[in-house]
């Protein structure tokens, strides 16, 4: 059974619930009133333990798990495929640069070179198996930040928006100290400062 067809069979249907609703006033009727005082105590406990949980689901800012840190994480796994894939796409140039040249060499010289070069060409092959890697686990973020949204969906707990996202990242980055910024490592190249923000900068004070 597939997944949406799970949650289909799952869901209760408005006049299923309208029945259900019914049944449950019509035993409370009929039962006697100590046992109503137990049951009504029963649903009031439920219903705090449902508001407290909602409580803490919105301090918590569970939204920001598929607004704002899934997004991230996979945007930062991404841009280490692309950089890796960029360095050993420089390496390899590297390597076939030093082939041109090895006829220029001596002979026992030129062969241990050439050893040496194809031990790099096979360690070059990490690059496939990590973005193989990484594409499983970014394939995993996707899935957890798919059922996230179905459970805050349920409880009708809201998505930050794209500007609440931007305002509550900078709000953080704001809390942290020097040494904490330079943790995370360089910045995505969409979010890097480009050359030319730093050209407006430095002429402002020539100004």
């Amino acid at each position: 059974m597939s997944e949406n067809a799970h949650l289909k069979s799952a869901a209760y249907g408005r006049d299923q619930v309208v029945s259900i609703i019914n049944s449950v006033i019509d035993k409370v009727h009929k039962t006697d009133f100590a046992a109503k005082d137990v049951l009504f105590q029963e649903l009031h406990d439920l219903k705090m333990i449902i508001d407290d949980s909602r409580k803490q689901l919105g301090s918590a800012r569970a939204g920001d798990i598929n607004g704002v840190h899934i997004p991230a994480a996979t945007d930062e796994l991404d841009a280490i495929v692309g950089a890796t894939e960029e360095a050993t796409g420089a390496i390899m140039d590297a390597c076939e640069v030093i082939q041109e040249h090895m006829g220029k060499m001596d002979s026992a010289v030129a062969a241990l070179v050439e050893a040496e070069v194809t031990k790099i060409f096979e360690a070059c092959s990490f690059q496939d198996i990590t973005g193989q890697r990484v594409s499983n686990v970014v394939g995993t973020l996707k899935t957890i930040d798919e059922k996230v949204g179905k459970i805050l969906h349920i409880l009708d707990e809201s998505v930050p928006d794209k500007e609440d996202q931007q305002k509550h990242i900078a709000a953080e980055e704001a809390e942290k100290t020097e040494a904490e910024r330079l943790l995370n490592g360089p910045q995505l190249p969409g979010n890097a400062i480009s050359q030319e923000d730093i050209d407006k900068l430095l002429s402002a004070f020539d100004d």
